[in-house]
């Protein structure tokens, strides 16, 4: 199983980090030869552009592509802002892609754009087959790979490193067809959900019992710091980071990086963590909450909150 990577930093810390399987089990036990990576492939230069040649003109077979970034084809289209290997980067990923059995998108920034593609996007960016919410991206709605299937996007800022290596297992095991995608193109088996399940934290968010500092270990997140597990796709609360723990079990407000509209914020100091009010009711609600009806029920739970909702009764 060839597989060609083309991600770094962030995202090849948590690729590395992962437990269930590790990086070496991909190598060791399932058989994946890692053509190239940037922090790990050993060519360089005029051997790198060998190798990538021989990719493209299918002397070396790709089964998987692994792509982390945003597109960027500023100025003008032409791509020349990110150059790599005598080349515009999205030059080598039309390419590959063509010859890809496989092809996964890592992190929002390949998923949607990611940060880059905020307006007023001047780098041009896009996802390989999204702009944020929209289909198409720089691959185009209508994009399959060899195998049939559209780009396998795995967002998050950065992606669990889980949710990468099970999904390149489910490819090397031929189970990839019984892992059904959303209309985001994500893997339901982790994006089926909500972030808030699992939250250690979800009888406070029931009795709106709620905190307004970092790192307090009672109390949740949503009303006064802008917790977005309610209405964020994920499983970070049910395949922990590090098997051990996740952002709100640490006291730090979920910033649901695994949707096209994160960043959800207009980073204006002192407002990235603030949740917007009307009359008390938080602006951003969870997915078909009416709000006249969620203020009602608010008073209500408030009024009728038990004693061990103010406890600190579980351990982070």
């Amino acid at each position: 199983m060839a597989a060609f990577f083309s991600f770094y930093r962030d995202y090849t810390t948590s690729f590395l980090n992962a437990e269930e399987p590790t990086a070496c089990d991909l190598i060791a036990d399932f058989g994946f030869n890692i053509l190239w990576h940037p922090s790990l492939g050993l060519e360089m230069g005029e051997n790198l552009q060998a190798m990538l040649w021989d990719c493209v003109l299918g002397r070396i077979p790709v089964d998987i592509l692994v792509f982390e970034g945003s597109v960027i084809n500023a100025p003008n289209g032409t791509g020349t802002w990110n150059r790599f290997a005598d080349r515009p980067m999205k030059d080598w990923l039309a390419d590959l892609s063509k010859v890809a059995n496989y092809v996964i998108a890592v992190g929002d920034c390949a998923t949607w754009g990611g940060i880059p593609a905020m307006s007023p996007n001047p780098s041009e960016s896009n996802g390989l087959q999204f702009l944020k919410r929209q289909e198409g991206g720089f691959l185009g709605k209508d994009f399959r790979a060899k195998s049939g299937l559209p780009v396998i996007n795995i967002p998050g800022c950065p992606a669990h490193p889980d949710w990468i290596t099970q999904i390149l297992v489910a490819i090397a095991t031929g189970r990839i067809g019984d892992i059904a995608l959303d209309e985001l193109h994500r893997p339901l088996t982790f994006f089926n959900t909500y972030t808030q399940t699992g939250c250690t934290r979800n009888n406070h968010f029931a009795y709106k019992s709620s905190i307004s500092e970092f790192g307090q270990r009672k109390g949740c997140l949503f009303y006064d710091l802008g917790c977005r597990g309610p209405m964020t796709h994920s499983s970070c609360n049910r395949i922990l980071w590090n098997r051990a723990s996740s952002k709100t079990r640490v006291g730090m407000p979920c910033i649901g990086c695994t949707e096209p509209e994160f960043p959800f914020y207009d980073l204006k100091p002192g407002t990235v963590f603030k949740t917007q009010t009307l009359m008390g009711v938080p602006k951003d609600l969870p997915p078909g909450v009416n709000k006249t009806g969620y203020a009602i029920l608010t008073m209500v739970s408030k009024d009728t909150m038990p004693e061990w909702a103010e406890e600190d009764f579980f351990t982070i």
